[in-house]
């Protein structure tokens, strides 16, 4: 099979994404479950999502609604674009698929940095692309190291903002000088899945810097901030000749009937977002200064995780917590063997963490 297979396809290394509860359930026999491993909103979706998902329920034997035409709508409204200027995805994911399926020739460059999202190098590879990871700087996005990393073959550059898995953040005044020197050529892809947790006021306005550079590309995502992650559920905004040619790929249905209602329910529970906000702060709070009373080094957040530097195996750690219930993601496919990332969770769940946490680094010194 492997010499039917295209040669792109076999250098891709599978996503191994965070253990679900119920495989550590089964393979454990543990009955209660903390999950802080993948960036999950703990407090799950809105009383007025789950109603909104209740009542559509009967209609489910009927085709979603290809357009997701009221979500749209609705978007627009409050993000002040026009509907033409989105796209819906099976998650933000997708989009970043249809990017490179849309534009990516065999053998042009991809740019992101690293570590980032791992979903960038897959995309790349699946159409043949070349990826092009430039090291990140005080864990955050290089942009001088990117600019200096683009060639005759770039076509794209994805930005995670914050950056998953450091959640540094990139500035408005250091994204526009970067993008006054990005040819205009080359697809720009802002990355936004965590925004919505973001307490710095320089947080870029990408709708604002779209106006003005024709080949942006922001990616959202309804899976974070409000509860939406199991239902798969993202949008892309650009200009509406970016919107049309990634349209061409997208393949019909894309978003289910039940994606669709809950994220329209979501928009309109601004509660929801508030709780959340005020959790993910409180409890990043705690956090830090749990770690430092452990003398743990940790990246300052803009986003709902936090990466640990635990200077020994992260994976021997991560074993440990989840023989006691606590899934938390081990870092070595972002080449950062000694590092945890761990969710910023509800109040007994981050305490829980920290009480495992203390109990394992002290059986790791044995």
């Amino acid at each position: 099979m492997k010499r039917l297979t295209r040669k792109s396809i076999l250098k891709i290394r599978i996503y191994k994404p965070g253990k679900p509860i119920e495989e550590v359930k089964r393979e454990l026999g543990l009955r209660e479950i903390i999950k802080l491993a993948s960036n999950e909103n703990t407090l799950g979706p809105s009383s007025r999502t789950l109603k909104a998902l209740r009542d559509y329920l009967p209609k489910i034997y009927l085709y979603p609604e290809d357009s997701c035409f009221y979500l749209k709508r609705e978007l627009a409204k409050r993000l002040k674009v026009r509907m033409e200027n989105f796209i819906m995805g099976n998650g933000s994911d997708e989009i970043m698929e249809l990017i490179s399926k849309t534009f990516l020739n065999p053998g042009e460059e991809v740019i992101y940095g690293h570590p980032s999202f791992l979903i960038y190098e897959i995309v790349t590879r699946i159409m043949g692309g070349r990826p092009v990871p430039v090291p990140l700087k005080d864990y955050a996005y290089d942009l001088k190291g990117i600019l200096k990393a683009i060639t005759k073959k770039t076509k794209i550059i994805f930005i995670c903002n914050p950056n998953n898995p450091t959640g540094t953040m990139v500035g408005e005044k250091e994204l526009k000088a970067f993008l006054k020197r990005v040819p205009g050529r080359i697809i720009v892809v802002l990355d936004e899945a965590y925004k919505d947790y973001v307490e710095r006021r320089d947080f870029p306005d990408g709708i604002r810097l779209l106006k003005k550079n024709r080949n942006i590309i922001i990616l959202r995502t309804f899976a974070k901030i409000y509860g939406l992650a199991g239902l798969r559920i993202g949008y892309g905004i650009a200009r509406k000749e970016v919107i049309d040619l990634l349209s061409k790929v997208r393949l019909p249905f894309n978003v289910n009937s039940l994606a669709q209602a809950a994220a329209l329910a979501s928009l309109r529970d601004k509660e929801q977002v508030k709780r959340t906000r005020r959790m993910n702060a409180l409890g990043k709070r705690f956090l830090y200064a749990a770690f430092q009373d452990l003398g743990l080094e940790y990246v300052p957040t803009q986003a709902n995780f936090i990466l640990i530097n635990l200077r020994r195996n992260g994976k021997r750690i991560c074993r440990a917590l989840l023989k006691k219930g606590i899934i938390v993601r081990e870092m070595s496919a972002w080449g950062l063997n000694n590092y945890i990332r761990v969710t910023i969770g509800r109040e007994e769940e981050n305490k829980r963490f920290i009480q495992i946490l203390k109990k394992a680094l002290k059986g790791g010194r044995k």
